[in-house]
């Protein structure tokens, strides 16, 4: 599993990884060359120094040269080929978060690929077998790259129209910045050890109480993703009744009203429809009490829009679950026994089963905490023995929720379920895409504190 820099370069035939020559001003381009099938983009990572708090720089990281990254799009069932340029001052790696695709392309070090150098690039190349949004960010030093703005939408068209005229992509993000916009800790131990390190200063797409304006009367898709570290946000909208929720992580949804308010934890994204209310009116956007930003109605010539029908269902295998197998999976506070690293290893807070992932230990991986049978159905029972949430995602695969002890369940298919505090929930899966992949909190430093483990096809 765990691989010399010669002998992975050597068993990853045909995927460039080579240094990029010549110093100079970083370039930031991000394009898509004519002439050719699918899609082709080059995508540089930087830094690139951006205004949070007015009058003040901040020293982010960016992706395409934008802090939450470049919107890569893709129609369903094309390539989606990328080369990515690393010109940040530290290795990096592109997770394509959500997205079912070979090991190789996964961007997880030491398991599907080596950290890309600075100078290095790296082209991704894969089939993109299902509609929705997705994300991509780094799976390398993640409170850090991730807090400093290493994060980015991947939206994957359908193949046929859907009905929506009009759509919006808004990426959630809490930055870790002081009144000056310097960065403050990504990760303090206290808070990792409980719900997580939370950044002060909301925003979305990198702009502060956001105002994003759309045309009066129509019916906008709103492409919502928590790209956060740490926050889960409590969804809810002022301003308008007219809001329906039609897909939820990537995957459709019969359409049903919004209801109050909708969890959406970190890593975790909805589809949203919004008729926009008269001409000069507008809808808060909010977190619980907290307004996010502000959706605009502007005046448009065009008649009042329709709700569109259901969104057409991604091929995702059905779990037989007459015939599942069940493994069950306990999130773990290992509590302060462990509150301090040593020899450069960072704290242990958090569990699966007993075993607590170390992100110096290239190893890890080696020792999977499930080994699965291709082509079989499993049911992963979630037991949370702590008192807080945990939004748990599953590389390389997609898994229907199927039951809760704490809410009712309409089953539906995602790749990062929340499980609530003492929540014990069910989940169940095909195993059809072989390899080892990564199993975690997307609590950024509950993941980078322990609960993380490796699943295994084969």
């Amino acid at each position: 599993m765990v691989f010399t820099r010669r002998q992975m370069l050597a068993g990853l035939a045909g995927l460039a990884v080579v240094g990029v020559g010549g110093g100079g001003a970083v370039r930031y381009w991000l394009g898509r060359p004519g002439g050719r099938a699918g899609h082709d983009y080059e995508l540089i990572a930087a830094p690139l120094d951006v205004q949070l708090v007015p009058g003040h720089l901040t020293p982010a990281w960016a992706f395409g040269g934008s802090a939450p990254g470049a919107e890569l799009r893709v129609r369903q069932g094309d390539w989606l080929r990328v080369r990515f340029i690393n010109h940040l001052p530290v290795p990096t790696t592109i997770h394509w978060h959500g997205i079912r695709l070979p090991l190789e392309m996964d961007g997880v070090p030491y398991v599907s690929q080596l950290p890309v150098l600075p100078g290095e690039y790296f082209d991704y190349r894969f089939r993109v077998p299902d509609a929705g949004t997705f994300w991509y960010h780094p799976h390398v030093a993640s409170t850090e790259q991730l807090g400093r703005g290493l994060v980015g939408p991947l939206i994957v068209e359908e193949r046929a129209p859907t009905g929506f005229a009009h759509e919006a992509t808004l990426s959630l993000k809490s930055w870790h910045v002081d009144e000056q916009g310097a960065f403050v800790p990504f990760s303090v131990a206290r808070e990792a050890a409980r719900v997580g390190t939370l950044g002060r200063l909301s925003s979305i797409n990198g702009v502060p109480q956001a105002t994003i304006d759309l045309p009066a009367g129509q019916v906008v898709r709103l492409r919502l993703l928590n790209v956060d570290n740490t926050a889960t946000y409590r969804l809810n909208f002022r301003g308008t009744d007219q809001v329906r929720l039609y897909a939820l992580d990537g995957n459709p949804i019969e359409p049903r009203a919004f209801g109050e308010d909708y969890w959406l934890g970190p890593g975790m994204r909805a589809c949203v429809a919004v008729r926009m209310p008269p001409a000069g009116e507008e809808v808060a956007v909010r977190d619980g009490p907290v307004r996010l930003g502000t959706l605009r109605s502007v005046a448009t010539a065009m008649p009042p829009g329709v709700w569109p029908p259901p969104l057409p269902a991604n091929p995702v295998a059905e779990p037989d679950l007459a015939r599942a197998e069940k493994l069950v999976f306990n999130v773990e506070w290992v509590g302060s026994a462990a509150v301090q690293g040593d020899n450069g290893r960072p704290p242990s807070f958090w569990q699966f089963n007993g075993q607590a992932w170390d992100i110096t230990d290239k190893t890890c991986a080696d020792r999977p905490i499930a080994r699965l049978t291709r082509g079989n159905s499993y049911i992963f029972e979630l037991k949370n023995m702590t008192q807080y949430q945990h939004p748990i995602h599953l590389h390389g695969m997609t898994f229907k929720v199927i039951a809760s002890n704490r809410r009712t369940i309409v089953p539906y298919f995602t790749d990062t379920y929340l499980l609530g505090k003492h929540e014990r929930a069910q989940v169940a899966l095909v195993a059809d895409n072989p390899g080892t992949w990564m199993f975690h909190c997307h609590v950024v430093d509950h993941m980078e504190t322990g609960l993380m483990a490796a699943i295994e096809v084969a």
